[in-house]
């Protein structure tokens, strides 16, 4: 499967249970282990798992099976992560998300890059 339909069956997955501020980052050519990131918070511990769960078994149904899923079986957890190869799947609490800002990290521009202005 392309990563472009991947990304989608991920994105729509997210968005069938309610996932909030899903948001996507390409990360082809600066970083060596997944073209995609994709980025989702859950308002609950339960949420998070649910809309995790619900990634595994659509890219699963698309024919894809995945790499790894970390955080699935701690309880209460805030951070579940999905690995699909070209594609990582962070679901996150909200305060999780603003504590580690890995959009921020990863939307960076990389070296000779120009960042775009925000605000004016």
């Amino acid at each position: 499967m392309q990563t472009e339909q991947l990304k989608g069956v991920v994105v729509a997955a997210l968005e069938d249970l309610k996932g909030a501020d899903i948001r996507v980052i390409d990360v082809k050519g600066r970083c060596s282990f997944t073209d995609v990131m994709v980025f989702a918070s859950g308002t609950s511990d339960r949420h998070v798992k649910s809309l995790a769960n619900n990634v595994v078994e659509k890219v699963k149904e698309a024919g894809v099976r995945p790499l790894g899923v970390e955080g699935l079986d701690v309880p209460a957890t805030e951070w579940v992560l999905v690995d699909i190869g070209d594609v990582v799947v962070h679901v996150m609490l909200p305060q999780a998300r603003d504590f580690y800002q890995l959009e921020k990290l990863w939307a960076t521009p990389a070296s000779g890059e120009v960042a775009p202005s925000v605000g004016a």
